[in-house]
C-alpha cells in the first residue's frame, strides 16, 4: 500500500516556497529521503490554511484563466492546477465530492473515479488537506509479472481500507499501489505532489476486476494512439503502412494493439479481420497475442 511519510512540520509555507523547496531538492521517486522532503515540504504547504480558498476566489474574479493568480492556469471540476511543471514535477489539488453532495449524486461515482479499482503510471505524493479525506482501499502487485491483456491474473494482495485524513501524507508508488477510491463523508480536498518523466506516456496503468484479481484492461491512452486511429480511419496508404509496421514493431505493445485495432477497424467484414488477427497473434507480442485471441473468439462468436 501507499507508504506513509511521517511529518511533524509546524511551520506555515506559500506554494511558491513549497515549489522552490521541492526543485531545490529534487524529486526523485526512487529515493526515500528525496521523497519524504517532497512530502514535508507538502506538509508545511498543507499548514497553510488560507492559501487554497485564497487562490480559488482570485480565480473566480479574475473570471478567465489568463488573468487569474499564476500556477492556477488549467482546472476542471474535480482537479486544480496549482504549479507549471518544474524540473519533474507539477502540483495540484483535487476535489473529492461527499457521498451526500449534489455533484456526486448529479454526475455519479464514476464522474470521480470512485470504484474503479487501478494503479498509476506515474509516482505522487498525497497530502489530506481539507475534510475526513476519501476512502481507499489499497492493493499491491507486481508490474513487472504482468503482460497486460484483459483477464491477465494480477496476482493483487489486499493491505487495508483507511482514508486520506487531514494532515496525512502517502507515497503512491507507481506500478505497485493499487486502490480503489470510494467517496469520503463529506466534501474533502487532497493536495498532491506529482512527478513527471519523458516516458511516463508509454508505461501502462490498468484497471483490475478485484473479485477474479484479473486485470480489466487500460487506462490512461495517449494521443499517438488516437492520431493513429484516425490516420488510418481515414483510409490512406501510408497510415496503413505505418499501422502495420507499428504493429509488428513498435516498442510500445500498447501502441502495437492500437494499431492492429485501427486496421481490423478499416475491414470489410468479420472474415477480413479474422485473417488480421491471425497476423497480429503471431507478431511477437504477448499482449497483443491475448488481445488478438480474444478478439478472434468474439468474431467466431
Amino acid at each position: 500500500m501507499p507508504r506513509v511519510i511521517a511529518c511533524a512540520e509546524a511551520e506555515a509555507t506559500s506554494l511558491a516556497q513549497c515549489v522552490a523547496d521541492i526543485a531545490d531538492f529534487g524529486l526523485d521517486p526512487r529515493d526515500p529521503a528525496s521523497v519524504d522532503h517532497a512530502g514535508r515540504a507538502l506538509a508545511r504547504l498543507g499548514n497553510n490554511r488560507d492559501f487554497l480558498g485564497d487562490l480559488m476566489l482570485g480565480e473566480l474574479a479574475a473570471r478567465s484563466r489568463d488573468e487569474g493568480p499564476e500556477g492556477a492556469e488549467a482546472y476542471g471540476p474535480q482537479v486544480l492546477m496549482l504549479s507549471r511543471p518544474a524540473d519533474n514535477f507539477f502540483i495540484r489539488a483535487n476535489i473529492w465530492p461527499g457521498a451526500g453532495d449534489h455533484a456526486l449524486r448529479a454526475s455519479g461515482r464514476a464522474a470521480f473515479q470512485y470504484d474503479l479499482p487501478h494503479d498509476h503510471n506515474f509516482h505522487f505524493v498525497t497530502l489530506g488537506y481539507f475534510g475526513p479525506g476519501y476512502w481507499s482501499d489499497y492493493y499491491e502487485y507486481d508490474y513487472a509479472e504482468v503482460a497486460g491483456w484483459t483477464g491477465e491474473p494480477a496476482d493483487l494482495r489486499f493491505h487495508e481500507r483507511s482514508r486520506l485524513a487531514q494532515g496525512k501524507v502517502m507515497h503512491y508508488r507507481a506500478h505497485r499501489d493499487v486502490h480503489l477510491q470510494l467517496p469520503a463523508d463529506s466534501l474533502s480536498v487532497s493536495l498532491n505532489v506529482m512527478h513527471t518523466g519523458g516516458a511516463q506516456g508509454w508505461l501502462d496503468q490498468y484497471r483490475f476486476d478485484l473479485g477474479t484479481k484479473r486485470i480489466a484492461g487500460m487506462l490512461g491512452r495517449g494521443s499517438s494512439e488516437a492520431f493513429l486511429r484516425i490516420a488510418v480511419g481515414l483510409g490512406g496508404a501510408e497510415a496503413a503502412d505505418l499501422a502495420h509496421r507499428f504493429g509488428q514493431s513498435h516498442p510500445s505493445d500498447r501502441l502495437r494493439l492500437c494499431a492492429w485495432d485501427a486496421l481490423a477497424d478499416a475491414q470489410a467484414d468479420a472474415g477480413a479481420r479474422d485473417v488480421l488477427w491471425a497476423r497480429a497473434e503471431r507478431a511477437g507480442s504477448v499482449l497483443v497475442a491475448r488481445e488478438a485471441a480474444a478478439r478472434r473468439a468474439l468474431l467466431s462468436a
